[in-house]
């Protein structure tokens, strides 16, 4: 079979089955990846992702542990937070939705005890054909440490991305997914966030994109900004492909991506995981039309939901992600 020319994906995140929780053993979560792939695939995506089960904290439900499985297992990094790394934190205005660091940097960073190609492999072993692998962005990261040691932002970023990369450069997926929500609200370090960002991607032999949102903390936007404000940033990433938050956004958001440079190709956000109703294929397929009419046909070549699907219960994303490409099959006459 040819493959469309707008293909669906996932974001990442999928909500922890029960029984997972109940049983959080080695085989459990091997079979529940197996399960989510499967899932993914009989509705019609093209390339799933793991769920990132593995990486699920029940310690911070307000952001899937997409952050603390990395600060915890970085070498570098503490995890325990006094009172006084406490208050120093909250004196950076700039995190006010977080009431803590997930980390102090206490030394020169590296690789710790993280293994991303392990997690890669697994996944892969189950997968039952092209996947999906996620990493959470260098600058995200750095922006929730208290840094005790570079006392740099820059050296501590892109100290992050080099970690993270060396490790990129191992992982046995089609795609790797850098996923980034914390530049769009802060676009004056995009040149540094895209220099972090790009560092990985380069080391990666493979599918390159890049998720962008404007934050999905418990289920509240927590950047403001546009995508006008990002074109800048948007263009000096070293992708193959991007994937943004648009469902969720204003329509204007729309009409500013027919600045991205063509190399790039454009995923759009057509089903919003901040809301529990469910899309219809009618809805996607209308929402690919609004924006094939902006930017043109050939543009788009990626639809996905804004973000992940961790913060809803499996029978709602199961449904959204049935609706992704019953959408794109409306739309494209398949």
């Amino acid at each position: 079979m040819s493959t469309p020319r707008i293909q669906v994906s996932t974001v990442g995140s999928y909500p922890v089955p029960d029984w997972l929780a109940v049983y959080p053993n080695e085989q459990s979560l091997l079979d529940a990846t197996r399960v989510i792939f499967a899932t993914q695939r009989d509705a019609g995506v093209d390339l799933p992702t793991d769920g990132e089960l593995y990486r699920f904290d029940v310690n911070h439900p307000d952001t899937n542990g997409m952050i603390e499985y990395f600060t915890g297992k970085l070498g570098g990094i503490d995890s325990q937070v006094g009172r006084a790394d406490h208050d120093a934190f909250r004196a950076k205005t700039e995190m006010g939705f977080r009431a803590k660091p997930a980390g102090i940097v206490r030394s020169e960073l590296n690789e710790g005890v993280l293994n991303l190609p392990e997690d890669c492999s697994r996944a892969a072993s189950v997968a039952g054909g092209s996947f999906k692998f996620t990493v959470t962005s260098p600058y995200m990261l750095a922006r929730t440490l208290l840094d005790l040691h570079y006392g740099d932002f820059e050296k501590l970023t892109l100290g992050l991305a080099d970690v993270l990369a060396k490790q990129a450069s191992s992982l046995s997926c089609a795609c790797l997914q850098v996923d980034e929500a914390n530049v769009p609200g802060n676009p004056a370090h995009g040149p540094l966030a895209a220099e972090a960002i790009n560092r990985i991607l380069d080391a990666f032999e493979g599918e390159k994109a890049v998720h962008l949102c404007f934050g999905n903390y418990g289920g509240q936007t927590i950047q403001g900004g546009t995508w006008e404000a990002l074109l800048a940033f948007l263009n000096a990433l070293r992708a193959d492909h991007v994937v943004l938050e648009l469902a969720h956004r204003p329509s204007e958001d729309l009409e500013a991506l027919a600045k991205v440079d063509e190399r790039i190709a454009l995923g759009i956000g057509v089903v919003d995981v901040k809301a529990n109703q469910v899309e219809t294929a009618d809805d996607v397929a209308k929402a690919l039309e609004q924006a094939e009419s902006k930017l043109g046909e050939g543009r788009i070549r990626w639809i996905h939901p804004d973000c992940g699907f961790w913060m809803l219960k499996r029978s709602v994303a199961d449904r959204k992600i049935a609706a992704l490409a019953a959408g794109r099959d409306l739309y494209l006459g398949q």
